[in-house]
């Protein structure tokens, strides 16, 4: 098995973040893999743009969906998984926690959570 990342641009707030963290843990555990490390980062490795630069978008649709409410402790974080898995145990682990963030339907919703696959 190979090392593999999940990367996700998160706008959370600490009950957001352990939210986001139950989904992979969920996807994960129902799948041979296994989390072999985590990042929780405000900057990104090797770049010089912040996560505050890299997902600002993530921020503005929190305002769009939740006109006038207070965005509380909320902040620009990256959330990194280091996965122990397969190519393909990978991309369902990833498909299944892309599908948790953001369930698909025909009505109009807003994310839990507004995020972005890095």
């Amino acid at each position: 098995m190979k090392t593999r990342d999940l990367a996700f641009g998160l706008y959370a707030n600490e009950q957001g973040l352990a939210w986001v963290r139950k989904l992979v843990e969920d996807a994960v555990g129902s799948r041979s893999a296994r989390v072999i490390g985590e990042t929780v980062a405000e900057s990104l490795p090797g770049n010089e743009l912040s996560t505050a630069d890299m997902y600002d978008h993530l921020a503005e649709q929190w305002a769009v969906e939740h006109p006038g409410q207070d965005s509380g402790s909320r902040q620009l974080i990256e959330l990194r998984v280091d996965l122990a898995c397969s190519l393909r145990t990978w991309r369902a682990i990833r498909k299944t926690v892309i599908n948790g963030l953001c369930p698909e339907g025909t009505a109009p919703h807003t994310c839990r959570v507004p995020w972005m696959a890095a």
